[in-house]
């Protein structure tokens, strides 16, 4: 059973930093690309960040040098470093599970979701 746990999510101030963190489990985790996907409020799903089984990454342009997305095969754990935090950061913060290796934004799980709100 695949299962992904998505936790760290919270209320910061604008320019404050949080660290999300997706537990994953019931697949080979270390072989599998691991995306993170955001929702704001009234709007549609926009993808973050993907990193690959070999560890390379891509962003957003939105995130690009605020936000490090990295992986953990040991403990099984996909992570986002989100620094320099904007209200328009605010969303729900989900993990997604690649249905390869690599980072082909194309999704067969994700998890429950973890809210951060920026605000002041």
């Amino acid at each position: 059973e695949v299962q992904l746990v998505e936790s760290g999510g919270g209320l910061v101030q604008p320019g404050g930093s949080l660290r999300l963190s997706c537990a994953a489990s019931g697949f080979t985790f270390g072989s599998t690309g691991m995306n993170w996907v955001r929702q704001a409020p009234g709007k549609g799903p926009e993808w973050v960040s993907c990193i690959n089984s070999g560890g390379s990454t891509w962003y957003a342009e939105s995130v690009k040098g605020r936000f490090t997305i990295s992986r953990d095969n040991a403990k099984n754990t996909l992570y986002l470093q989100m620094n320099s935090l904007k209200p328009e950061d605010t969303a729900i913060y989900y993990c997604a599970k690649d249905l390869t290796g690599r980072c082909i934004y194309e999704y067969d799980y994700w998890g429950q979701g973890t809210q951060v709100t920026v605000s002041s």
